[in-house]
């Protein structure tokens, strides 16, 4: 059973009887983020079991070391492809309804689980193809279903492209590709594909395989343990939580006095690969909203990337020049209602304020559903792919924003700050850390760090992608950068 399935719920309340988290794609989800601001991924920990799973079975005399397969459909064909890229004790194996190609799977529009996403993964210059030839010329047999969700046509592309190296090698009958013309699913043409394909490469004779003949049995059948859940038959198993938790004062440590090299990093992965461009700031409206004067605007954060916000100032202000408060909350520009009581004290107070949407956010949010395994989600997914993040991108945004208002009319920017609310506003906290031009940042809600999320056994998933910059507490956490003495001039 791998993590959060099977007789492995984590989340099990053995005094209940019941999940605080749902079981399978939910709980990865849940915990596998908690990985991610560690330098942890969840898809270590799944391979992990795995290796270990193998490192047992070589233990038992009825068994042949050197004739142990691998298979499995969906996450189990992930860790299929795990075992085949980690393990080279497997002999020969057949990946389920996963193998495709990134290139596909990106245009698909669909998010995966957390132990799918393996940061940089495609930044590397690899993709599903080189799963396959980490096991060449050994036998491979990729099972697939014609009307996957996994694209069927990046499937057949990376088994074609991939079997030109068997060939080579003298072994082109030991891959090969087996499809059924039905949906995601481990299905009984598959298996029997699956049972001939292990008969004649470990076994080394044809077996028919009649699944007519075989029974299902009940569950209670099959338990390792007594009560059908770890968590019930023992109380004191860990979980991937209780490993991350145990994990953050060992890092606390190891930066503890290492601000400078902390901010230095963030400032690296915050700004590495982006190409400078002018914001060509792009105003298209000035109206009055009841006490309140609006100006929208969009400009490039990146080339062919922008951004937009709304800049508020008092309905009265007389065309003045005035300094400027840059905000970042949950919702963005969707939300304002919610701060009416702080914008208009803000204003009546001479600044003009910024409502910033950064990349992904407010009305600039990906068409189409949100939350878990919504279009955030996905676009999320594949930047941790390409080796970036929705939090670093959202950081450059906000220092991007300092240039537009720049070119804003009327606007000072000898006195730019910022106020940062909910856990959307982070990437602004940490942007003020690292953009000189912010004098001085309000912080009004939200976690006060990476770890004091990571401590939550529960918390709410639904606004956690903008805010989860990978890797970050290997090298500072917010409270430890944001309590050191102020930059020269900022209040």
């Amino acid at each position: 059973d791998p993590i959060g399935q099977g007789e492995r719920w984590s989340y099990w309340d053995a005094a209940t009887q019941r999940v605080t988290v749902a079981p399978s794609v939910q709980e990865h989800d849940h915990v596998g983020w908690q990985c991610l601001p560690t330098g942890e991924n969840l898809t270590r920990f799944f391979l992990h079991d795995i290796m270990r799973g193998m490192d047992y079975m070589r233990t038992r005399a009825e068994i042949d070391p050197e004739r142990i397969g691998i298979t499995g459909n969906s996450g189990g064909g992930t860790q299929t492809s795990m075992a085949m890229l980690a393990d080279p004790r497997f002999a020969a194996a057949a990946p389920g309804t996963f193998i495709m190609d990134r290139r596909s799977y990106q245009r698909a529009g669909g998010a995966q689980d957390a132990e799918q996403i393996w940061p940089g993964f495609t930044a590397a210059g690899f993709d599903h193809e080189d799963i396959l030839l980490a096991m060449a010329p050994k036998p491979v047999r990729v099972l697939a279903v014609t009307y996957d969700f996994f694209p069927i046509d990046g499937t057949r592309r990376t088994v074609s492209r991939c079997k030109r190296l068997w060939e080579l090698c003298g072994a082109g009958d030991r891959v090969d590709l087996v499809e059924d013309p039905t949906i995601h699913n481990y299905t009984p043409a598959l298996a029997r594909a699956s049972a001939a394909f292990f008969s004649k490469h470990l076994l080394g004779r044809e077996v028919a395989v009649d699944s007519s003949t075989v029974a299902t049995l009940p569950a209670e059948k099959l338990w390792a343990t007594k009560t059908g859940q770890v968590r019930g038959s023992y109380p004191q198993a860990r979980g991937v939580h209780d490993e991350l938790r145990d994990r953050l004062p060992q890092l606390a440590r190891a930066r503890a006095g290492k601000r400078a090299q902390g901010l230095a990093w963030l400032r690296e992965r915050v700004h590495a690969g982006r190409v400078a461009c002018e914001p060509v700031l792009k105003i298209y409206t000035w109206h009055a909203q009841e006490d309140l004067a609006v100006e929208g605007a969009l400009w490039f954060s990146q080339p062919d990337l922008t951004v937009h916000g709304l800049l508020l100032r008092k309905g009265d202000h007389g065309g003045a020049t005035q300094p400027v408060t840059i905000a970042l909350w949950d919702g963005g520009t969707t939300r304002i209602t919610a701060h009416l009581a702080w914008l208009r004290a803000t204003c009546a107070a001479g600044r003009a304020v910024l409502v910033l949407n950064a990349s992904g956010m407010g009305p600039g949010a990906p068409y189409g559903p949100t939350g878990h395994y919504g279009r955030l989600h996905k676009l999320t997914n594949d930047l941790h792919f390409l080796g970036d993040d929705l939090c670093a991108l959202r950081i450059h945004d906000c220092v991007r924003a300092i240039d537009a208002l720049a070119t804003w009319p009327r606007i000072d920017l000898s006195d730019v700050r910022a106020y940062a609310d909910g856990i959307e506003g982070i990437p602004l906290r940490l942007a003020a850390l690292i953009e000189p031009r912010i004098r001085g940042i309000d912080v009004a809600g939200g976690p006060a760090g990476f770890a004091d999320w990571i401590n939550e056994r529960h918390y709410d998933p639904r606004v956690i992608y903008g805010a989860t910059l990978v890797g970050a507490l290997a090298h500072f956490d917010l409270p430890e950068v944001e309590a050191a003495p102020a930059k020269a001039g900022k209040a």
